[in-house]
């Protein structure tokens, strides 16, 4: 993976290719099949794949109240682009200098003049440049004077909806985790870093990581099966977001038991991939039933697990 996040560290053998702008929140299979054009794209003009996305969301300064939770962190949306076939991920870092830059200058001083592009790969529905005006038209016309091969490629529809970075937003705010799956090119992950909670897992045996600081959207309440990623190894985990109300506490936690990992790791970054949505938090009428409900829970994780 070839992670650039300044346009002048970018070195010659990654120039002259084919380039996709875009946010690629989250990756998802409309994405993919942009990627599967770019690589094509590449492969014709004998140059690299690149992606040109940005960090922080253009929104995040234009219309910070407006901008919405992120589906992913930077360097895993490299991952992701990377194992797709991308060549070199560009996160510009977006600034005022950016957002000033008309359609034109756009075009001419960051797609030829830094990149030297010779393939452009866009969805229908691309903007660019100052206010968003810039369109898909605007770029044909672009692309045409400077000899640049465009291709537009339709975005997938899934039932009644086309897939977008929104609707799986919205899919995974209310723990629908399973169908957000079948629409992202891999499951839905958060990242953050374990911190001491109360310790009451651990006293009746099933000891859990606190997950701290998830700088991307939190699935709704409730518990999943899911798998962690901790010191280079995976692992089944139940993922508790929520409160705890049988113990009277009404603060949402994410909590994670790692199933099968003994050891002290607090103070450790932990990503945790969503599978499915097991059910909803409510409390119980004493610690051996919540015992009992935690241990089917981990049953139903493990065998879930297995299936993927």
């Amino acid at each position: 993976m070839k992670l650039f996040q300044n346009l002048k560290d970018i070195p010659p053998s990654l120039r002259g290719g084919a380039v996709s702008i875009g946010n690629f929140d989250g990756v998802h299979c409309g994405h993919a099949r942009i990627i599967e054009n770019l690589v094509a794209a590449a492969e014709q003009v004998g140059g690299p794949a690149t992606v040109l996305t940005f960090d922080p969301h253009p929104v995040r300064l234009l219309r910070p109240g407006a901008a919405p939770p992120p589906l992913t962190w930077t360097k895993r949306k490299a991952e992701l682009l990377s194992r797709l076939g991308t060549d070199a991920i560009i996160a510009y870092p977006t600034d005022e200098a950016l957002l000033n830059l008309t359609p034109n200058q756009f075009f001419d001083q960051i797609l030829i003049k830094l990149l030297g592009a010779k393939a452009i790969i866009e969805g229908p529905n691309f903007f660019f440049g100052k206010d968003r005006t810039g369109n898909i038209e605007v770029l044909k016309t672009l692309c045409n004077t400077s000899r640049v091969t465009l291709s537009v490629v339709e975005p997938l529809q899934v039932g009644e909806a086309f897939i977008s970075s929104s609707r799986i937003r919205k899919l995974i705010a209310t723990g629908n985790v399973k169908t957000a799956h079948t629409m992202l090119s891999e499951p839905y992950r958060i990242r953050g870093m374990i911190t001491h909670g109360a310790g009451r897992g651990a006293k009746i045996g099933i000891p859990t990581a606190n997950i701290d600081a998830v700088d991307t959207l939190l699935p709704a309440q409730g518990v999943y099966a899911g798998r962690a990623f901790l010191h280079g190894s995976v692992w089944p985990a139940a993922i508790h977001i929520g409160p705890n109300p049988t113990f009277g506490e009404d603060v949402l936690k994410v909590e994670t038991h790692i199933i099968g990992f003994q050891g002290s790791i607090y103070g450790d970054p932990l990503e945790v991939d969503f599978l499915e949505r097991l059910r909803d938090i409510h409390p119980f009428a004493s610690i051996e039933e919540l015992k009992a409900q935690l241990q089917r829970d981990i049953h139903k994780v493990g065998e879930l697990v297995k299936q993927k």
